[in-house]
């Protein structure tokens, strides 16, 4: 009888990447440190996994130790409430969208938003109406979005009944007029919009703006970094601790600005919302660093923000000497709607070194330095650096960049090369609610062009669209999806994880 395999175990792969000397410049923003002050005195996690026992609230109905907690944090930051997520920054998008908008009703949302705000407004039946992102050309990143745009699509209906409007018509106001706006800023790669002129904007025409701001949780604890869109007018601002500051995956928080209430934020739809896509079981281990964090970026964190600050200065400069791949740098703010720029995010084109995709930097920093990128596009890889990161370790990815920058230089031919890194404004001929509700069939992607998406499809990371259901594939779109599968670039949302075919309306 042949022995049965031994099954793979997760805990003992990452013991032994633990044990490597692979470095992370991705999330979470500890950085898998066990030395730092803010793990001091932290518990076995299984010392204090409980359930809502006697004097321990209830966060789902929390008028106790979490409601204090909760209220404490706000105060931190800055907010009129603050609520604890146990499920990522995606259930408070979730939430927030849900509580925001009435079913069937209208929201304005940025093109380059996350997947799960699209999953919230198919959800609740929504129709989506778009404003886009400027394009950093030199760079193939997604700028900023400008005030005037999203005030332009708050005045006045589509051009038609089809065009940016994501189901419904155009024929009654009720159709077309957006109950909220929602959009990212910063976005993956440390892009800030002109949050304040948007809010400014939503306000005068009565509308709450909510930001998905998961990767800026630590603009209110340093001066040398973008203020945070609560202290910008946002009513709802949405942070993931996890990805810049030391806490654990899955920890997030959602603000509710003071002046936002009653006005423009419903509490009790708003908490019914989060009931909805939060657990109910919260783990005590994940509020508990919830607010281990807070505490420790109160304190010492604000401190050691500075220093790294100077730390991550140093490495700038640098990268900034560097001849043929290129630093995003605060050169590009004033560009492309770029309003601010979060300098701890090291995002590196790849444009003007040839044949090099960005796909193939993160291979040879993985391969060669044993530094693991948060994520790369078509042509720039993008890092994630926090107050968690050592001096050794901020130097050796400076080192990595500039060598290989210098093999590059030294290389017989170098011509700058433009890959796909595309947003397209959707011809929409369904809403997803709706598409997704409809028959399906495969076809092979080649030779989609002009059918009906039944699929999202976007790279994850960063998690943003090239098409979502109900969108018309175009010739342009389907040639991307290609020149991203070709280039080995994770595409996502397809059944078929090959991208070789595409499920479309039959």
């Amino acid at each position: 009888m042949e022995e049965p395999r031994p099954q793979p175990r997760l805990y003992r792969q990452l013991n032994e990447y633990c044990r490597s000397d692979a470095y992370p410049f991705h999330m979470p923003g500890h950085k898998r440190r066990t030395d730092a002050y803010f793990t001091a005195d932290f518990p076995n996690p299984y010392s204090i996994d409980i359930t809502e026992i006697d004097g321990f609230d209830n966060l789902h109905h929390a008028e106790g130790i979490l409601r204090e907690s909760m209220d404490w944090a706000a105060s931190v930051y800055g907010a009129g409430r603050t609520c604890y997520l146990i499920n990522g920054s995606t259930c408070g998008v979730q939430a927030a969208i849900c509580a925001a908008v009435p079913r069937g009703g209208t929201i304005l949302m940025a093109r380059n938003s996350h997947m799960s705000a699209y999953r919230a407004a198919a959800l609740a039946g929504l129709n989506i109406r778009y404003v886009y992102p400027l394009m950093l050309d030199d760079f193939g990143l997604q700028g900023g979005l400008l005030p005037q745009d999203v005030e332009k699509m708050l005045i006045s209906p589509a051009d038609s009944p089809r065009d940016g409007i994501a189901g419904g018509s155009t024929d009654g106001v009720s159709d077309w007029k957006p109950s909220a706006v929602f959009i990212t800023s910063p976005t993956y790669d440390g892009v800030v919009s002109d949050v304040r002129g948007i809010a400014e904007v939503c306000h005068r025409h009565g509308v709450p703006l909510i930001v998905d701001e998961a990767h800026g949780a630590h603009f209110p604890f340093g001066e040398m970094f973008p203020v945070s869109a609560l202290a910008l007018g946002a009513d709802i601002v949405i942070h993931s601790l996890h990805k810049t500051l030391p806490a654990f995956t899955q920890t997030a928080l959602l603000h509710v600005r003071e002046s936002a209430l009653p006005g423009f934020a419903d509490l009790e739809r708003l908490e019914y919302a989060l009931r909805v896509f939060q657990t109910s079981s919260p783990s005590y281990v994940l509020m508990a660093g919830i607010e281990r964090c807070i505490e420790y970026m109160a304190g010492e964190g604000r401190r050691e923000m500075e220093r790294f600050a100077q730390r991550l200065a140093g490495l700038r400069e640098d990268l900034r000497r560097m001849r043929l791949l290129r630093l995003l740098d605060r050169d590009s703010v004033g560009c492309a709607g770029v309003y601010d720029l979060d300098e701890s995010k090291i995002v590196v084109s790849t444009r003007g070194a040839g044949n090099l995709s960005g796909a193939e930097l993160a291979e040879i920093l993985r391969r060669d330095y044993h530094l693991e990128m948060e994520m790369c596009g078509a042509d720039y890889v993008t890092a994630i650096t926090t107050l968690a990161d050592s001096e050794e370790g901020l130097a050796r990815l400076g080192a990595a960049l500039s060598e290989i920058d210098e093999r590059l230089t030294n290389a017989a031919e170098n011509r700058a090369t433009n890959r796909p890194n595309a947003m397209f404004a959707p011809r929409v001929a369904l809403p997803i609610h709706e598409a997704q509700s409809r028959p399906l069939c495969p076809v092979p992607m080649e030779e989609a062009a002009g059918r009906i998406s039944g699929e999202a499809i976007y790279l994850y990371p960063p998690g943003t669209p090239v098409v979502v259901p109900g969108e018309i594939l175009t010739q342009e779109i389907v040639d991307t999806i290609c020149a991203y599968r070709e280039l080995r670039l994770p595409v996502q949302g397809l059944r078929d994880r090959t991208a070789a075919t595409v499920r479309v309306l039959m």
